[in-house]
């Protein structure tokens, strides 16, 4: 996260931010090109982390999606993530703490 807010100073520093038209004036966005680059970039490694914890828990990765229902979905994803793995082998593999 830190550096989405570097990504975020660099864009306010080099001008590159984006501009929204509110009531027929500029305004500054507070983010540019780098932020969204930089926020791409992590993207796919952030999801293969969570995709690596949902097969430690025995759920397949499109469990991810799950997310996507309001409240319940974000609740129900935290408590996967931070519950203990499978004891033992899964379809997923074996146990990283054996």
């Amino acid at each position: 996260m830190p550096i989405l807010f570097l990504a975020m100073f660099a864009d306010n520093a080099l001008g590159t931010t984006f501009q929204m038209d509110v009531m027929g004036q500029a305004v500054d966005v507070g983010y540019g090109w780098v932020y969204v680059i930089v926020g791409l970039l992590h993207f796919l490694p952030s999801l293969s982390v969570v995709v690596r914890r949902l097969h430690d828990v025995g759920k397949s990765g499109w469990f991810y999606l799950i997310i996507l229902i309001p409240l319940v979905g974000f609740i129900w994803m935290l408590v996967l993530l931070v519950s203990n793995g499978n004891v033992g082998e899964n379809k997923y593999g074996a146990d990283p703490k054996a």
